[in-house]
């Protein structure tokens, strides 16, 4: 079982916890490359990252994003007191803001499993087992990342959660934005994920009551820990 240390940010800008997550990341590959130089005796035990924070209102572009899909003019960005960043994540552009919980697990895949779809379908899966503690049926919608409601029902599909991720050595960054008590209004300034014809919905709108934002993260991370055979260690 690897010992992941994780970290509670609170509310970070959006820019600081890319810092953090980046030095970090660092960090674990440059302990991964010097642990090659030396021999098995000599080597450090590799570090892994769990991050869970939320941001104040933020548009991202990932690298294979179109800039098209933000539908309004960067510099009226202010005007609802948002702002945006381009990144170095897969996927397309998404919105983060408080309400809803974000996740960046800085891992080194050699020491779980060498395989990107496994590690972004136990993220999903993670995120499927804390809907069902509050009744509620989370779903993989073929061909899209992230966790969907009703993804066989074109008129009813909505994503709850989504994700992306950057992988390079085997180590990640970036990660999943679940929608707990998210103000929804804010998807409306873009084309989530480049998919016009689909809703998003948050954990508070479909129970109908504000979930507090502590039991989710204790949920997830119990279920993280229990599909990655994690050990967390609070910092």
């Amino acid at each position: 079982m690897n010992a992941v240390e994780y970290r509670d940010l609170g509310t970070v800008d959006y820019a600081e916890g890319w810092r953090i997550q980046e030095e970090l990341f660092q960090a674990v590959v440059a302990r991964k490359l010097a642990n090659r130089e030396v021999s098995e005796n000599e080597r450090l035990a590799q570090q892994h990252y769990l991050l869970f924070c939320e941001h104040p209102h933020v548009f991202t572009l990932g690298r294979t994003g179109d800039e098209k899909n933000l539908l309004l003019n960067p510099d009226t960005l202010s005007s609802i007191d948002a702002s945006y960043y381009k990144n170095n994540r897969g996927g397309d552009i998404t919105y983060h803001g408080p309400g809803q919980l974000v996740g960046y697990p800085i891992l080194d895949l050699d020491y779980f499993f060498t395989d990107i779809h496994k590690y972004m379908r136990l993220l999903e899966e993670a995120v499927i087992l804390t809907m069902q503690e509050y009744g509620l049926k989370g779903d993989r919608y073929p061909g899209y990342t992230g966790v969907w409601m009703d993804p066989n029902d074109p008129a009813k599909a909505r994503k709850i959660c989504a994700m992306g991720v950057r992988c390079s050595r085997w180590v990640t960054m970036h990660g999943f934005a679940f929608n707990v008590n998210t103000n929804l209004n804010y998807f409306n300034h873009i084309v989530p994920c480049g998919i016009s014809d689909k809703q998003v919905t948050s954990l508070q709108k479909e129970t109908g009551r504000l979930i507090p934002m502590e039991e989710v993260k204790e949920k997830m991370l119990q279920h993280l820990s229990g599909l990655f055979g994690m050990k967390i260690m609070v910092r």
